[in-house]
C-alpha cells in the first residue's frame, strides 16, 4: 500500500514512520514524503534512515518535492501541511496579542487567521488528490483541523477525515484514573475540533464519570483534571478537552503569554530552526538531535496554561494517552483492512448532533469500516455547550468562505464574531494587521 505524507519535511514525520515501522501488519510497503523545501526533507530523511537502522523492517521510503508525481497511485494520503510556516503562526500570535485577544493557532484570531491562509491551498490539495488518487482517502491532520476538513470535504466528501490526538488522549487519561481498560469503555464525547466535552464514560453499561467528578483527588491526577477547577467540572457534568481553557481561561491566559519572553509559535520557530541547522551540520546524530528536540517541545506543551492553573510541569501519564501518528494507523487499518473501530474523529455530522446541519464538520464518536467513518448519534448536547458550538461553527464557516472568495466582509464576520473577541474595533484592527502582514490573504479583497 502506498502513503503519501504532504508536509513530509515537518517534525512530527518521525512518528509516523515509527508507528509504520512497529507496525506487525506491515500495512505500508511504501511511503512518500512530499515537501517543497528540500532542506528539511533531507534532514527528515536523515531521522528516518537512522529511525529504521536496527528495525526488522521499513516501507521503501522515497521523497519528492513534485505533488502530482507523490500523489500518483496513492492509496492514503496523509496531510500534515502548515501554509506560511512557524514564521506565519508567529504573526498570527502576535497581531492578536496586540490587540489584547488571545494568539493560539487554532483558537480565537488566530485560528481565524490561519484559516484564511491555509484552506484555499487544501481546497487546491484535494482537487489534486482527487485527480491524481481518486480512490485515495484522505487523513488530514492539517490545523485548524475541523475547518480544514470542513472545507476538503466540499472536494473529497466523506473520503476526507480530520484526526487529532487531544479527545483519545483525554478519554484514555480518564479511563486510567477510573481503573478502566479504554478499549472496553464507550466515551460520550461531542464538540468540534479543540472544542469539546467528554459527557459520560460508560462501563459495564454504568456511568463512572459522576465518581470522578466527584472526586477532587482524582481529578487532580491527569492533566485536564488539573486545568480546570473541580467546582467548574461538577457544573459542566462533563471533563472539557484541553483547549477549552482558553475560553474558560481566557482573561488569565492573555495575561500569562504577555509575560512571557516568547509566544509558543515564537519558542517552537526558533527551536525547529536550530534542529534543522543542526541535522544538516551532523548528519549523523540526525536521530538523537530529534529525540532531545521532541522532549523539550512536549514538555513545554500548554506551558501558559498550566502556569495559569498552577499546575506545574508536565507529568508521565499526560503524554502517554497516543498521538496523532497512533489515531492516522489505526484510522488507516480500520478502513484499509476493513477491522472494525470505535473513534473519536472529524466528519461531516450528518445526523451525529442534533442543531447543527448535515455537512458541519464535528468531533464525535464514529464507527469505522472500510466504507469510512460513521458518526453515532449523540444524546441532545447542553445548551451552554451548544451555543458555544453554534458561535465557533459560525466563525469557521464565514473564514472558509472568506478564503475562498477572498470576501473581506466575510473574513471580518469571521474574525470580529468569534466567541473570544470581545470587541468589534479589536477584531478589525487584527484582521487590517493580517492583511498588511499577508497582502495575499485574501486575493480578491476590495476596501
Amino acid at each position: 500500500m502506498k502513503l503519501v505524507l504532504l508536509g513530509g519535511g515537518g517534525f512530527r514525520v518521525p512518528l509516523v514512520h515509527g508507528s509504520l515501522l512497529a507496525d506487525p501488519d506491515r500495512l505500508v510497503d511504501e511511503l512518500v514524503l512530499h515537501d517543497v523545501d528540500t532542506a528539511r526533507l533531507a534532514a527528515i530523511e536523515a531521522v528516518l534512515d537512522q529511525q529504521a537502522r536496527d528495525a526488522a523492517w521499513r516501507p521503501r521510503l522515497r521523497v519528492s518535492t513534485d505533488l502530482d508525481t507523490a500523489l500518483d497511485g496513492a492509496d492514503v494520503v496523509f496531510s500534515a501541511i502548515r501554509v506560511g510556516g512557524l514564521a506565519g503562526r508567529t504573526v498570527d500570535e502576535r497581531v492578536a496579542l496586540a490587540e489584547g485577544l488571545l494568539g493560539q493557532e487554532t483558537v480565537g484570531v488566530g485560528g481565524i487567521a490561519y484559516t484564511l491562509r491555509t484552506v484555499p491551498v487544501a481546497v487546491d490539495l484535494a482537487h489534486r488528490v482527487a485527480r491524481r488518487a481518486p480512490d485515495a482517502w484522505l487523513i488530514n491532520f492539517t490545523n485548524p483541523a475541523g475547518a480544514v476538513t470542513e472545507a476538503m470535504s466540499s472536494v473529497l466528501g466523506d473520503r476526507v477525515i480530520g484526526i487529532c490526538d487531544s479527545p483519545v488522549g483525554l478519554c484514555r487519561r480518564v479511563a486510567a484514573t477510573l481503573g478502566l481498560d479504554a478499549d472496553r469503555a464507550w466515551f460520550d464525547y461531542v464538540g468540534l475540533n479543540h472544542l469539546g466535552w467528554l459527557r459520560a464514560v460508560l462501563a459495564d453499561g454504568r456511568d463512572r464519570l459522576p465518581e470522578l467528578l466527584a472526586d477532587d483527588a482524582a481529578l487532580g491526577s491527569f492533566e485536564e483534571g488539573r486545568l480546570f477547577a473541580p467546582e467548574w467540572l461538577r457544573a459542566l457534568g462533563a471533563v472539557p478537552n484541553e483547549y477549552l481553557h482558553y475560553y474558560y481561561a481566557t482573561r488569565e491566559t492573555v495575561a500569562q503569554i504577555g509575560t512571557q519572553p516568547a509566544t509558543r509559535g515564537e519558542y517552537l520557530r526558533d527551536q525547529q530552526e536550530e534542529f534543522y541547522r543542526a541535522v544538516a551540520a551532523k548528519p549523523s546524530s540526525a536521530l538523537a538531535t530529534w529525540q532531545r528536540t521532541r522532549a523539550a517541545r512536549e514538555a513545554s506543551y500548554l506551558a501558559e496554561a498550566r502556569a495559569v492553573t498552577g499546575t506545574g510541569e508536565r507529568q508521565s501519564c499526560d503524554v502517554s494517552g497516543g498521538g496523532y501518528e497512533e489515531v492516522a494507523l489505526r484510522l488507516m487499518h480500520a478502513i484499509v483492512g476493513n477491522r472494525g473501530a470505535r473513534m473519536i474523529l472529524n466528519v461531516r455530522n450528518r445526523q451525529g448532533l442534533a442543531g447543527l446541519d448535515t455537512d458541519a464538520v464535528v468531533e464525535v464518536p464514529c464507527l469505522v469500516d472500510a466504507n469510512g467513518a460513521h458518526p453515532v448519534a449523540a444524546a441532545p448536547v447542553d445548551p451552554h455547550c451548544a451555543a458555544l458550538m453554534g458561535a465557533v461553527k459560525a466563525a469557521e464557516r464565514d473564514a472558509i468562505a472568506a478564503a475562498l472568495t477572498g470576501s473581506r466582509a466575510l473574513a471580518l464576520r469571521a474574525v470580529a464574531g468569534h466567541p473570544l473577541v470581545d470587541s468589534v474595533a479589536a477584531g478589525t484592527r487584527a484582521l487590517a494587521g493580517y492583511l498588511a502582514a499577508f497582502p495575499d490573504l485574501l486575493r480578491a479583497t476590495r476596501p
